[in-house]
């Protein structure tokens, strides 16, 4: 068996409190379970391969053409059959970043180039040495926005540009997009306005991290590049939308209180995190997101392994690219939750 690489695994050990996975820490919404009791009966039939109703919904909603909208079984899948029908030759990803990017390339057997986000400049995107990167016979180009593990963002101006560099060299420009819904101005850091007259950008979104449906395995995508969509089409499995996943997005979508306080929690309890592991000595940078990325000097993964003695789950960032031990990343929960990983922490310091 592969070797699992990501936060979330609570399977193969003992854990009573998990901070390796950046999900909402409110899980399920009410709307949502009530969609998935009330509709438990129709989940015995296959389900609309072509996820028409929720395309409709996410079309509305985002003012896109629904024809412009993918589903697929999380963000990943998405990933996934991006690099299949599109078997790039040569890909720029940035680094550290999400690791699926990587390993759906390399499963095509495509060449990446790295840009590598430097410490010194606090892990920012430079997008200018970025677009000096591209180089002749690119095809692919990925950015995560905030970025994971390190929660920065690249202002849309700035992706903007960088979407006009890839539509010129005729490069595919997907902008990760998953964790902006916990963005204190989500919109002012979206990009999907730009892809209805831009068919060379493929924004991804999730339900995954701020609807708390990891479990239940729903993304999209959004493009206006049909024919690429259609190549995805061909190639994905035709059921890789539940009838499960696709009543929960719709019933997702409808949560407005839900998202407010979601994102009113995170940012004070972020806030809260920051200042109390900064007390410790340890160097953790300005994340936007639903974690909080940080070092620990001269740790050779130490932390995360005397956690789990505790039964305590942090991500260890050292398998990211770019990065080595000492580098964590915890996801942000409530203030309960959050204090009882602290407690651990200054038990073991």
């Amino acid at each position: 068996m592969k070797e699992y690489v990501h936060g979330g695994d609570i399977y193969s050990q003992e854990i009573e409190l998990d901070f390796s996975a950046n999900i909402n820490p409110f899980g399920l919404p009410e709307g949502v379970k009530k969609r998935i009791i009330e509709k438990i009966n129709t989940f015995s039939r296959y389900p609309d391969s072509q996820s028409r109703v929720l395309r409709e919904r996410l079309g509305e909603i985002w003012k896109v053409n629904p024809k412009s909208v993918i589903c697929g079984n999380g963000a990943a899948d998405l990933v996934f059959q991006l690099a299949a029908a599109l078997k790039p030759e040569n890909a720029l990803l940035a680094a550290p970043s999400f690791a699926e990017y990587e390993q759906a390339l390399k499963a095509q057997g495509c060449k990446i180039q790295y840009l590598k986000l430097e410490e010194k400049e606090e892990f920012h995107l430079n997008w200018r040495q970025w677009a000096s990167k591209l180089e002749k016979g690119c095809q692919i180009a990925f950015l995560c926005n905030p970025n994971n593990p390190t929660g920065l963002t690249v202002p849309a101006e700035q992706i903007k540009e960088m979407a006009r560099i890839c539509r010129e060299r005729k490069i595919l420009l997907v902008v990760d997009e998953c964790f902006n819904g916990f963005l204190d101005d989500p919109k002012k850091n979206s990009v999907i306005s730009l892809t209805e007259n831009n068919p060379w950008i493929f924004v991804l979104r999730a339900f995954t991290k701020i609807y708390g449906m990891a479990g239940i395995r729903l993304g999209y995508g959004i493009c206006a590049n049909h024919k690429l969509l259609d190549q995805m089409e061909a190639i994905r499995q035709p059921w890789s939308v539940s009838g499960v996943a696709e009543e929960a997005g719709l019933a997702a979508l409808e949560e407005k209180e839900y998202i407010e306080a979601s994102r009113k929690l995170i940012k004070e309890e972020r806030e809260f995190l920051k200042i109390r592991l900064k007390a410790l000595g340890w160097k953790v940078w300005d994340s936007q997101a639903n974690y909080l990325f940080f070092q620990v000097p001269e740790d050779q993964d130490e932390l995360g392994k005397k956690l789990k003695e505790k039964k305590v789950l942090i991500r260890s960032c050292s398998n990211y690219y770019g990065l080595g031990p000492g580098y964590y990343r915890i996801c942000v929960k409530t203030r309960r939750e959050n204090e009882q990983l602290l407690k651990a922490v200054e038990e073991i310091l």
